[in-house]
């Protein structure tokens, strides 16, 4: 297998201004497709969807819910009726954990709601900046940052827009060169470009209409794995 060459980060985002275009208008009604109806339930969801399908997380949440109504319901739960319900999204007792962590702390400082600023927010067990970004977006339309789910760290590395593994510090990069306006839209482009095209081990180049702007475009083989530059 021919080793990946070198990329020029500097080089590819010089064409990132064309690739939000066409992305843009290709994935042009892109949106979380966690389904919700109110903050708590934008948490709750955000922290399920670890490692796990949104098409998972949205065939548990409607019985969560129902059973589920305010921060203190799952502050107070008992841990394994929780772990119960959401067992099928896999990692349940940690998701539980974190669940049931995050909304204590909503009860006992912010009077039961989930907080509507960074700072606070990251003031929650269990929730980082991924999940912070997420539920300020798509709850309070709130964009403090880029969201970077495993969608965005893949193909932001394979556009050649950063070299980073840390999510933060992706992240971090992406808001340097990605416009503002777009911060809340971008992550949402590249999901469903990588759930529809660029995928993690088939990525289909030829068909790909960023193959002309992408560093990576037709370096892998059926498979996935790098194999020379076109």
């Amino acid at each position: 297998m021919v080793k990946a060459p070198k990329i020029n980060i500097t080089e590819n985002r010089k064409k990132l201004p064309q690739m939000i275009k066409l992305l843009a208008h290709h994935y042009r009604t892109a949106k979380t497709a966690l389904h919700f109806g109110n903050p708590l339930q934008m948490l709750v969801s955000t922290i399920l969807s670890a490692q796990c399908t949104d098409v998972r997380v949205n065939k548990v949440t409607p019985l969560l819910f129902q059973k589920y109504k305010t921060a203190k319901d799952y502050a107070t739960a008992k841990p394994e009726e929780l772990q119960a319900m959401i067992r099928s999204t896999g990692f349940f007792r940690n998701k539980a954990k974190s669940i049931m962590g995050a909304t204590r702390v909503m009860v006992e400082k912010f009077d039961g709601k989930v907080p509507n600023t960074m700072e606070k927010m990251l003031q929650l067990p269990g929730v980082a900046r991924k999940t912070a970004n997420v539920v300020l977006n798509n709850a309070y339309g709130i964009v403090e940052g880029v969201v970077v789910d495993t969608h965005v760290r893949r193909l932001s590395r394979r556009l050649g827009l950063t070299s980073q593994q840390n999510p933060e510090k992706i992240e971090q990069d992406l808001m340097k060169v990605v416009p503002r306006k777009d911060w809340g839209y971008f992550p949402y482009w590249l999901v469903d470009h990588g759930r529809s095209i660029c995928k993690s081990q088939k990525p289909d180049c030829r068909e790909c209409f960023l193959n002309q702007l992408c560093s990576s475009a037709f370096h892998f083989d059926e498979k996935g794995r790098w194999i020379g530059i076109k």
